[in-house]
């Protein structure tokens, strides 16, 4: 990435130029200076301590330049709501993983997306910023270079990207919302449950839910969530433990006969750009079959009307 010196900026440091105009953080900066091509100045290597003058061009080795060598590229069917050089946005179907695991190497987000860019002649290193389990749907949100999954993280953590959920879940609610403030670790007997623990268990990581309700009818009620911190199952242990588990989801429920997975779905996702800070909203279209069960159970409910997180 480049950066041409202005007159306002002439007699600089690089240190102070990329302080004042370009957020780093440490171990970024740290990783640039390590590399040969890390910090130039009109395209020879130098240190941060180097002086700037009015005109020079500054680069920084913030793109990638091969793909993950481990990746395996494959064609694979993969919506895209938003995509620039910084990051893309796709909607995840049901029943695809994130990203590659045991018995899951070439079906997963990661290889879709490996594929679509060594198509463009781009290398691809997968750096999500959220993840989704594999049988919850909807948006993701991958960094495409590593300033942008810095300047992501860090938006992720002070809150300024919300996400919302919608999850059909059994049984009619009698509350119309409220919050869920309980801590999450996992079960001593997997590594893969969680479960509801005391604030003070050594392992507790605090974990916050949002919901309102949208519609009941015919044994279930829909509702918006959003998880306020970003736990793993928040939102399957949590109305699991209201006596409301997620329609569909065997780990933390009952199995229903009307969904073959659970009934969550990632259905919108607002953040400032990590660049610009504009405004951005993105919303997945809800799978056929969560929208089959909405009709099944909330014949009336219009969502489009509905004025959703």
């Amino acid at each position: 990435m480049n950066w041409k010196v202005t007159q306002e900026d002439d007699g600089c440091l690089v240190r102070d130029f990329i302080r004042a105009h370009i957020r780093l953080s440490a171990k970024m900066l740290k990783y640039l200076k390590y590399r040969n091509d890390g910090i130039l100045v009109n395209g020879e290597r130098c240190t941060v301590r180097r002086v700037l003058r009015a005109g020079d061009l500054l680069t920084l080795a913030m793109e990638d330049t091969a793909s993950s060598e481990e990746l395996i590229p494959v064609e694979l069917p993969l919506e895209i709501l938003y995509e620039d050089e910084h990051m893309v946005v796709p909607s995840k179907p049901p029943h695809m993983p994130t990203h590659p695991s045991h018995n899951h190497h070439t079906d997963t987000v990661a290889n879709a997306l490996a594929y679509r860019y060594r198509a463009m002649g781009v290398p691809f290193v997968f750096r999500p910023i959220n993840r989704l389990d594999r049988d919850t749907s909807g948006l993701l949100l991958i960094a495409r270079n590593k300033r942008a999954a810095g300047l992501l993280t860090t938006l992720m953590q002070e809150h300024r990207i919300q996400k919302s959920y919608l999850a059909i879940l059994e049984g009619e609610m009698t509350e119309d919302g409220g919050v869920v403030e309980k801590p999450l670790h996992r079960t001593a007997a997997s590594i893969i449950v969680r479960e509801i623990c005391a604030p003070e268990t050594p392992d507790a990581e605090p974990a916050r839910t949002e919901y309102r309700v949208l519609a009941r009818g015919n044994g279930c009620t829909l509702v918006a969530a959003r998880p306020i911190t970003g736990r793993t199952h928040q939102l399957r242990v949590h109305f699991s433990d209201l006596g409301h588990p997620i329609a569909g989801d065997t780990l933390y429920g009952i199995p229903n006969g009307r969904m073959a997975r659970q009934a969550l779905h990632a259905h919108t996702l607002s953040l400032p750009h990590p660049e610009t800070g504009e405004p951005l909203h993105f919303r997945a279209p809800i799978p056929e079959d969560m929208r089959r069960l909405m009709e099944i159970c909330f014949p009336d409910y219009d969502l489009e009307k509905d004025n959703l997180p």
